[in-house]
């Protein structure tokens, strides 16, 4: 890839409106590497957070751009999303499951009006045992979530916010401006 001076305008204003992002103080957000070969430009943000019970998630947000167009973006930008986060066993046994982790990447698309289109994606739920010699403990469970839309406007402020509300999420951490028992101050 060359220089992001070099970039179309339109990719460079797509960047610049997800760098514009604000994400809430629990959220770390950068810039990373971007995938060379998916398309002609991209650009590449990455994203940790943990929430209550110390539950961690990462995640990726990446922007595809061809000039060009591709027909199965049905556009010239593709976002492309990936999360993943640690669970409570018990949950990792809830049938429901996927379809929550899948409703918060939607409840946060349609909260902060994103536009887009052709939006698909999965959610897995994964759960690994240890043996041996390996360090960590010896059952994890998690949930990742694999997603990608075409957004219909250059303004991805809006999908730069959906991505740190999609990690709120699945952090377990509450909306903005609520207070889960136990964490109120006093004074």
């Amino acid at each position: 890839m060359t220089a992001m001076t070099q970039a179309p305008e339109e990719f460079r204003d797509a960047v610049a409106a997800l760098q514009s992002v604000q994400p809430r103080p629990e959220v770390t957000v950068e810039p990373i590497r971007a995938p060379q070969r998916l398309a002609p430009w991209a650009y590449a943000l990455s994203c940790e957070t943990t929430g209550p019970g110390d539950v961690e998630a990462s995640g990726r947000l990446v922007l595809l751009h061809d000039p060009d167009g591709q027909e199965a973006w049905n556009g010239v930008f593709r976002l492309v999303v990936y999360v993943r986060a640690g669970i409570d066993r018990e949950l990792a046994s809830d049938p429901f499951l996927p379809s929550v982790g899948w409703s918060w990447l939607t409840d946060a698309l349609d909260a902060t009006e994103a536009e887009f289109t052709a939006l698909g994606g999965t959610v897995t739920e994964t759960s690994s045992a240890r043996f041996g010699e390996i360090a960590g403990p010896a059952r994890t469970d998690d949930l990742e979530l694999r997603a990608s839309w075409t957004p219909t406007t250059t303004n991805l402020r809006p999908h730069g916010e959906a991505f740190c509300q999609l990690m709120a999420s699945y952090a377990g951490l509450p909306p903005v401006g609520v207070t889960m028992f136990g964490q109120r101050q006093t004074s």
